[in-house]
């Protein structure tokens, strides 16, 4: 099967082959950001650094962009903007290898040709990702630490996705990437300056315009467990266009694969028994790797029908 990059550089190509096309519903097309109810901005200085009224506060709008979107934009998050270009220009090196180049790392040692970069990027998202769930467990009147080792982070799978995106001829018949909810915790993504990022909020897509030097976050399914359903794994899509080439990096941040994920007892009561079986993450993500990407489908399957 010829790559959407070799294909999209085929001289005079005006259309794609019916084997590349996806079929969305005309009612699926996004919209635009409401004025009125926006993507949520976190400020993770605040977090982290701001005074103990900053600090509450911005928990407060954490945990409220957990529970209405399950997404949000994360700026003065600490990751250098010359390190976050360096890891996309390695990556943008790395698709333009031949086909035979790639081979060379197909399977093992993948990360070699931007090892030395995406390695410190990594540690960097890490911190990130910890000081986030410290701030989310907060929210949910937990311990700061509380997801952290409940999940056992310090010992936690962490994916490294890279997507190129070359120009579409018709891009209203082709999809990027389906519908899909992340399996991990939290997953940090940054894109190249192109937008195709596009989020399920009340029933509508929405587009993300991205903030520039920041990271879209999204809750993801093992953090919808772990709350008890208080927050939400968020759907969201990938669409292309027809005139640049967009790459983005997802990091996902999961719990240590043997790590059974089950609902924070603090979070069960009476009125609100647990709503999910518990289940080792490495059987969350087998379950989730051996189906096509289809929403939530695979949280659907570890649902407590109480």
């Amino acid at each position: 099967m010829t790559t959407c990059k070799k294909l999209a550089e085929s001289p005079g190509l005006t259309s794609i082959p019916s084997l590349y096309t996806y079929n969305t519903n005309p009612k699926d097309e996004a919209i635009s950001e409401d004025p009125e109810d926006p993507i949520p901005v976190i400020d993770l200085s605040l977090l982290t650094s701001g005074t103990p009224h900053q600090q509450s506060q911005a928990i407060q709008e954490l945990g409220k962009a957990c529970k209405d979107w399950g997404f949000f934009l994360l700026i003065n998050h600490g990751v250098p903007e010359r390190q976050m270009e360096a890891v996309i220009e390695g990556i943008r090196g790395f698709f333009d290898l031949t086909e035979e180049e790639k081979r060379e790392f197909e399977g093992k040692n993948f990360l070699d040709p931007i090892r030395e970069v995406s390695m410190d990027y990594c540690k960097r998202i890490r911190e990130v990702a910890r000081e986030l769930l410290k701030a989310i467990s907060m929210s949910l009147g937990l311990e700061p630490c509380y997801i952290e080792k409940a999940t056992n982070l310090e010992s936690g799978l962490q994916l490294f996705v890279a997507n190129l995106y070359p120009p579409c001829p018709q891009p209203e018949l082709a999809m990027g990437l389906p519908p899909h909810s992340d399996h991990g915790l939290l997953t940090l993504l940054m894109e190249n300056g192109i937008g195709g990022l596009q989020t399920q909020h009340n029933g509508n897509w929405v587009n993300v315009n991205a903030i520039p030097n920041s990271f879209l976050v999204n809750i993801a399914d093992q953090l919808e467990i772990l709350s008890n359903g208080k927050y939400k794994s968020n759907v969201h899509r990938a669409v292309v266009n027809s005139k640049a080439t967009r790459i983005s990096l997802g990091i996902g941040n999961g719990p240590s694969l043997e790590t059974m994920i089950r609902p924070a007892p603090e979070l069960e009561s009476k009125e609100q028994a647990a709503a999910y079986i518990g289940m080792k993450y490495k059987d969350y993500m087998e379950l989730q790797q051996s189906n096509q990407l289809d929403g939530k489908s695979c949280l659907d399957r570890v649902r407590a029908f109480n």
